[in-house]
């Protein structure tokens, strides 16, 4: 009789780590590539010689043409897209 309870106890302590273990690999994932979070570069080089609330646009690496409309963040111009990528929003909590 104790061996069943240690294998049942051994084999639900197994779970649990296994579970953790997946948990922990998902949440890897969800992150951006190489930990970037932000304006790519070519956002901000996008609205170099700009003013606030000038137009630009930029190819990204993609080879998307991102457009919008450069604003200030902190002391630097970048460009905000007009159609942000989902989940990347500026009214997004989670940015």
């Amino acid at each position: 009789m104790k061996t069943i309870k240690e294998l049942i106890l051994a084999t639900a302590v197994l779970s649990c780590i296994c579970a953790a273990n997946a948990f922990a690999q998902d949440g890897e994932r969800r992150r951006p590539m190489g930990g970037h979070r932000g304006p790519p570069p070519e956002a901000y080089a996008a609205c170099e010689d700009k003013t606030e609330g000038d137009t630009a646009e930029f190819v990204s690496p993609h080879g998307d043409t991102v457009t919008g409309t450069c604003e200030m963040e902190g002391d630097q111009l970048v460009l905000r897209p007009d159609n942000p990528p989902p989940g990347r929003g500026r009214n997004n909590a989670n940015d």
